[in-house]
């Protein structure tokens, strides 16, 4: 089995992986998981799907697309969405209290609270919007990348990304958070005021994200970071574009009551730990399946 997962291209192999830990996680909980069975018949889809996929890739340039470019899409997104039915059955203690108190030594106060002083309709628009890019910046790089016909550049950042997805997933079972907009909000002095787009995408981020404890760490900072990282490792002119577009995304996650400061941070080591463990692997795969790099 090793072999075969080691003959998987990285992005592949990372998924068939975390798949598997998906799958054998809900099968060990099954008893106090409501919607096991659905989840045992998600993530068993899944790993066929990718096993399909892996083995008909070739034959024709519609499905390779798939392969490289929607398939990945589709299982970060339901992967995502399971958290909701799986982490609180998994583990039921969500650290909120932990991470409010680190973010008050820091900062002798509690950042959201002392956000209100800058607030306006205005910034809540513009910092939300800049909070949704994040679901666009990934798909961005990776198209531009593959129409360039940059493959080797293509194939590692999506392992990249899509290891930085898994390690924020884990994130959220091993150390679930429900985030400021939910625990901080009798202490809020006034609500988020929007003035023309701010409002409907929350509620529409709410309806289909639900309440999954998934705060720390901040995927949106992890990812965001990733990607500009790759940008400019591979696509400088993108870089550039996507820089003011992070940094106000990055605000955002604090200032829009997603997350804490402290996720931010934990959403920071999210992105080291992906470069530092995803790049040694990436290396050892191209080098054992002589790869040019």
């Amino acid at each position: 089995m090793g072999r075969i997962i080691l003959r998987l291209r990285p992005a592949d192999a990372v998924t068939v992986i975390f798949l598997s830990f998906l799958l054998t996680t809900t099968v060990i909980f099954n008893q106090r998981i409501p919607m096991a069975f659905l989840l045992i018949g998600i993530y068993s889809s899944l790993i066929f799907a990718q096993i399909l996929l892996i083995a008909v890739k070739n034959k024709g340039r519609f499905v390779g697309h798939v392969y490289d470019l929607i398939f990945p899409m589709i299982c970060i997104l339901v992967v995502f969405d399971s958290m909701e039915w799986l982490v609180r059955h998994v583990n039921p203690r969500d650290i909120d209290p932990l991470l409010i108190r680190l973010d008050y030594m820091i900062f002798k106060g509690y950042p959201t609270v002392m956000l209100e002083k800058i607030m306006s309709p205005l910034l809540t628009d513009i910092f939300q919007i800049a909070y949704t890019t994040y679901y666009f910046l990934p798909i961005i790089l990776g198209v531009i990348l593959k129409f360039e016909g940059k493959d080797e550049e293509f194939n590692r950042s999506l392992f990249l990304i899509v290891f930085c997805f898994y390690l924020s997933y884990l994130g959220y079972i091993l150390m679930p958070a429900l985030g400021p907009r939910y625990t901080m909000h009798h202490l809020q002095t006034s609500e988020l005021e929007s003035f023309l787009v701010a409002e409907p995408i929350q509620s529409l981020l709410n309806n289909l994200e639900g309440i999954k404890r998934d705060a720390f760490p901040s995927g949106h900072t992890g990812i965001a970071l990733l990607v500009l990282g790759l940008a400019y490792r591979f696509q400088k002119k993108l870089f550039w574009l996507f820089l003011p577009v992070v940094i106000a995304l990055v605000f955002s996650t604090v200032y829009c009551r997603y997350h804490y400061v402290v996720d931010v941070i934990g959403g920071v080591g999210l992105t080291v730990l992906t470069l530092f463990f995803g790049e040694k692997y990436y290396g050892f795969w191209a080098e054992r399946n002589n790869i040019s790099r």
